[in-house]
């Protein structure tokens, strides 16, 4: 027999819980940046930071933190500026690399 178990009783999933390494930090990072999605990328780089310690993150990046909760939720346009600043307070760095088969035009 299936138990009916109502949707708001269920805890609030939080990724941030789950990003227990570096290493898991590091992959989670890198498959959100291969899905190329900037939205995304600014909420991943949110659940990093809660996972390290958002105000740890709000002091290394001198951004206040309630303004980087608002900066890194799902679908935030934060300039490229505040995702430099959380990066280089997570001390990770963001690269370039060709598309796999492409090439830069001449």
């Amino acid at each position: 027999m299936n138990k009916h178990i109502p949707l708001n009783t269920l805890p609030e999933f939080d990724m941030a819980e789950h990003l227990k390494s570096e290493a898991d930090m590091l992959e989670y990072l890198q498959q959100v940046l291969e899905e190329g999605d900037s939205g995304e990328l600014a909420a991943a780089l949110g659940h990093v930071a809660k996972a390290r310690g958002m105000s740890q993150i709000a002091l290394a990046s001198g951004i206040k933190r309630e303004a980087l909760y608002k900066a890194l939720r799902p679908n935030s346009k934060p300039r490229f500026e505040t995702i430099q600043r959380v990066c280089a307070a997570l001390g990770i760095k963001l690269t370039v690399t060709l598309a796999e088969g492409k090439t830069l035009p001449h």
